[in-house]
């Protein structure tokens, strides 16, 4: 997979690689189980610190997209796929418009549960 950053973009360069591999694994382009390019390497090949893919990569693990192995890399997990990252976003949108209303994580969580229950 090729990786593109755009310095002038209002994203932050760390969130414009976190796309590019949702991206990738919702178009197919990155398999599951697909290993990613190791953070010093696409830093030095798209000219920023490897702290930013880093950054990345950490947002990505949170989200259960990827999985992060001590010597070892980031691997795509193998129940990534397109569902997975569209929830992924979808959870995303919830808690930011939930915020905006002074919503707390304890709110949320009941607010989930509730509806989870329905």
């Amino acid at each position: 997979m090729l990786f593109r950053v755009d310095a002038s973009s209002a994203l932050s360069l760390a969130d414009q690689i976190a796309i590019q591999v949702r991206s990738g694994v919702v178009d197919g382009s990155l398999a599951p189980g697909e290993r990613l390019p190791p953070a010093r390497d696409l830093g030095a090949a798209l000219q920023i610190n490897m702290h930013t893919v880093l950054r990345a990569y950490k947002a990505l693990r949170d989200e259960g997209v990827i999985e992060m192995r001590q010597g070892r890399g980031a691997y795509v997990r193998h129940d990534a796929g397109p569902g997975l990252v569209r929830l992924t976003e979808l959870a995303q949108q919830l808690v930011g418009e939930a915020r905006k209303l002074g919503m707390n994580h304890q709110d949320i969580v009941q607010l989930i549960g509730g509806v989870a229950k329905a």
